[in-house]
């Protein structure tokens, strides 16, 4: 009999660690695993009970969160060599458009930059500006060191790949502001009381507290929305989306043009301003 156990759980994650799966990743699997296990909460495990999982989360989350978490359990039945229990991911038409409601704009990323300094999280501001002004991930906001702001530029070592961000002139002379004022001697510039490097939940916590006072919706306030926010200003000036590519750190560019996805009211813009259409006097 199948059985989700606590051991089966950790050995999942060792063996995700083995295979260089990045801190982020192996959090998300494991949090999708441990939450089937409860959801199952002790029922025989089989294809019939992960078949009416899969419609619970249809029927609670957006399609590609469905498919994500359906990713997780089906890594973990492969490892486990429960190949009877898989299932299918859902067929998910491909998107023109971005989500207007979770499009982070740049009068939103100045409001939230102004709220930051209000309630005087100085880190915080730093920080928002640092993810924005280079398209760094939140998982590579440790390779910005002191070192780094020195030389104004990142080696960045993430999933097995290496590249080089290059720091503006600008944000290295605010970092390095920050840094004196905070007596970083060196490692990461973004760091708890502790002097480790902030995590992925220690920066989504202190963000979404900027919501209420910035005016922002909370669905469009999260970290990762900082680095779309990035790839949509950088590809409008450059139109190099292949350049932008290299810049995300992205193997493919199917996955950069998703970055680059226009909103539907800019594309209707665009298509008024083409003049096709003529009043009859």
């Amino acid at each position: 009999m199948k059985s989700i156990t606590k051991k089966l759980i950790e050995k999942f994650r060792l063996y995700l660690i083995n295979e260089e799966k990045s801190e982020a990743t192996i959090e998300k699997y494991i949090r999708d695993i441990i939450k089937f296990r409860m959801w199952i909460s002790g029922k025989t495990l089989n294809k019939k009970i992960v078949l009416e999982y899969k419609q619970f989360l249809i029927e609670s989350y957006a399609p590609a969160s469905v498919n994500s978490m359906l990713s997780s359990i089906n890594s973990f039945f492969e490892y486990n060599e429960w190949f009877d229990c898989k299932v299918k991911a859902l067929k998910i038409q491909k998107q023109t458009f971005s989500a207007e409601d979770k499009e982070l704009t740049k009068g939103e990323y100045q409001k939230l930059l102004e709220a930051a300094k209000q309630i005087e999280n100085q880190r915080l501001y730093y920080l928002m500006q640092t993810i924005c002004s280079t398209g760094i991930r939140v998982s590579e906001l440790k390779f910005i060191t002191v070192e780094a702001v020195k030389s104004r530029q990142a080696r960045i070592n993430c999933k097995g790949k290496v590249r080089m961000i290059w720091l503006s002139g600008e944000l290295c002379r605010v970092l390095l502001m920050y840094i004196k004022e905070n007596n970083i001697k060196s490692g990461s510039v973004f760091q708890t009381r502790t002097g480790k490097p902030l995590n992925r939940s220690n920066i989504w916590s202190d963000m979404k507290k900027l919501c209420k006072l910035a005016g922002v919706s909370e669905k469009k306030v999260f970290p990762h929305n900082l680095r779309h926010l990035f790839a949509r200003t950088y590809y409008s000036l450059q139109k190099d989306i292949v350049r932008l590519a290299d810049i995300l750190g992205h193997s493919n560019v199917n996955t950069t043009r998703i970055y680059t996805m226009e909103s539907g009211i800019v594309h209707r813009r665009q298509i008024q301003k083409l003049g096709q259409i003529f009043i009859r006097a």
